[in-house]
């Protein structure tokens, strides 16, 4: 380690979370380098529906979320991957789901969000994939975007290399922080500014100051069918009445607590594995469907067959694809603290560490990338 190598920016994980800090810290003008320990980034980033998801948000974090927005699709048209301006729809085949739809438009007219309660034949326009049958009505909105996230995760280094300079050091693990000393890979560099956006690892850097925080992990198994046939398309992203009792937009509506005590009631499963069932369609035609929620520091490395039954017979009520063949199954893990939106820490002068979006790291990523780099 005889050079030291010197950058204004420096930036730990080439996740979604660190992708957004390189490109918020690019765009004014600074050196740029990302340092992450794989060949690629693998983590929680790749393993999600793709879903830039404004609507799930409550208001403190909507500009945030409409932000990302802006920018995933200036940097989608920029980096050559598609973000497909799908909206979305929420399905209610319950009284007590149409109830939470109805008073959340009475509550959220006048917010940003771009909704609308919509009839069963008005939703039949906007997805030919919604199960009609029984249906009493749902609610539109037309800000959710999605993406592959295999592929942007992919692009996105290419691009911010391209356009702004940006520097990538993959396979090198950065073992050691001392500011304005960083070590990856054995070599010494000197850091202007230090950004640790490490996901789910607590135990590399500053283990102690993830300790005291709160942080847990959260494990998600989902699932991608093949190309549809025909060259088929899904339309708006699908959600139905238990996406309700999982979103925090959703948390203010009094009618709220009836449907998460019939949900609790009649399917204790949905609520003792944190499931909710969601569908997104990427540019290849595939279906991504998912997803369940485990809590914990220690989780089990096995997936469970019956968390994706549940999720597949809880799909087939609301959703009718022509193919439900399976290509992948898998499972994912993020990072969370309970009752936060993120986690922001200054462990030492100079290092900031960025963490926790929790499920929402696709939709806030950038916009948190903009605020917290001033």
């Amino acid at each position: 380690m005889s050079q030291i190598h010197h950058t204004d920016v420096a930036i730990v994980g080439a996740g979604i979370v660190g992708l957004a800090h390189a490109l918020a810290a690019a765009k004014k003008g600074l050196k740029v380098v990302v340092f992450d320990r794989h060949p690629v980034a693998v983590g929680a980033s790749i393993r999600n529906f793709g879903m830039v998801w404004p609507i799930g948000q409550p208001t403190e974090l909507l500009d945030r979320a409409l932000r990302s927005r802006q920018i995933w699709i200036e940097v989608a048209s920029k980096a050559g991957f598609p973000a497909e301006q799908s909206g979305s729809l929420h399905l209610a085949y319950r009284q007590d789901e149409l109830d939470v739809l109805q008073e959340f438009v009475d509550t959220r007219r006048d917010d940003k969000y771009s909704i609308a309660l919509l009839t069963p034949e008005q939703i039949a326009e906007k997805s030919p994939g919604a199960v009609i049958d029984g249906l009493l009505g749902g609610l539109w909105s037309g800000t959710e975007v999605i993406v592959d996230p295999r592929e942007a995760i992919a692009k996105i280094p290419d691009f911010l290399a391209a356009a702004y300079g940006v520097e990538f050091k993959f396979n090198a693990v950065v073992t050691d922080i001392s500011y304005p000393k960083l070590v990856a890979g054995g070599e010494e560099w000197k850091c202007d500014r230090i950004y640790v956006c490490s996901g789910t690892d607590f135990e590399t850097l500053y283990p102690e100051v993830y300790r005291q925080s709160g942080i847990t992990k959260v494990k998600l198994q989902m699932m991608r069918t093949v190309p549809q046939p025909n060259n088929w398309r899904l339309g708006a992203s699908l959600c139905a009445g238990l996406t309700l009792t999982h979103y925090t937009a959703f948390a203010h509506c009094s009618s709220l607590a009836r449907l998460k005590a019939r949900v609790q009631a009649e399917t204790p499963y949905f609520v003792e594995w944190g499931i909710h069932v969601m569908v997104s369609q990427n540019a290849l035609g595939e279906l991504t469907i998912g997803d369940s929620h485990e809590y914990g520091l220690n989780l089990d490395p096995f997936d469970r067959a019956d968390l994706n039954q549940y999720i597949l017979d809880y799909f087939k009520t609301f959703a009718q694809p022509p193919s439900l063949e399976m290509a992948q199954t898998w499972h994912g893990i993020y990072a969370k603290i309970p009752q936060r939106t993120e986690w922001i820490a200054h462990p030492e002068p100079g290092v900031t560490i960025v963490n926790a979006p929790g499920g929402a790291g696709m939709t806030l990523s950038f916009g948190l990338a903009e605020e917290v780099t001033g």
